[in-house]
């Protein structure tokens, strides 16, 4: 007898689950999918990590000692089993030269933040003085107006 209750109730807990599994999953197809905010063309690059870097000089001895190879995953495959092989003082050139890029990075990430900064408030300083000429444009040109017909009644 209990083996039938406890077949019963982890039927009804498994449909439950899928129930709301269910239920999740159809709300997420429901939900509109987010726009991507725009890429700065001016943004600089986040730095390549060591491995990367690492990888940058393998592909070009890879394509010496195989020049017949085509895949891409094959190279890939290969260099990251020779990263892994390789000890922390081979790595190590390799680390310093990513630290210097992060650095180089650094300061060209500041000097961005700095220019976007100003850069807003500048243009909100161009559009106020827009306005405000503007603004000054139309009255001049009401006055003018108005002296136009004071002329014409005379």
């Amino acid at each position: 007898m209990k083996g039938g209750k406890a077949k019963a109730e982890t039927t009804r807990v498994d449909a439950s689950l899928k129930r709301k599994g269910a239920g999740t999953q159809r709300a997420g197809k429901k939900t509109a999918k987010k726009e991507k905010a725009v890429k700065d063309p001016n943004k600089p690059k986040r730095p390549a990590s060591a491995f990367f870097i690492f990888m940058e000089d393998f592909r070009v001895q890879y394509k010496q000692k195989h020049p017949n190879n085509k895949s891409v995953a094959a190279v890939g495959k290969a260099g990251g089993d020779k990263w892994k092989s390789m000890s922390e003082a081979e790595k190590a050139p390799f680390a310093a030269k990513a630290e210097k890029r992060k650095d180089e990075y650094n300061k060209k990430m500041n000097a961005y933040n700095k220019k976007s900064a100003e850069g807003t408030n500048g243009a909100d300083d161009e559009e106020s003085d827009k306005s405000k000429s503007e603004v000054n444009d139309e009255d001049d040109e009401d006055g003018d107006d108005s002296a136009e017909e004071d002329e014409d009644d005379d």
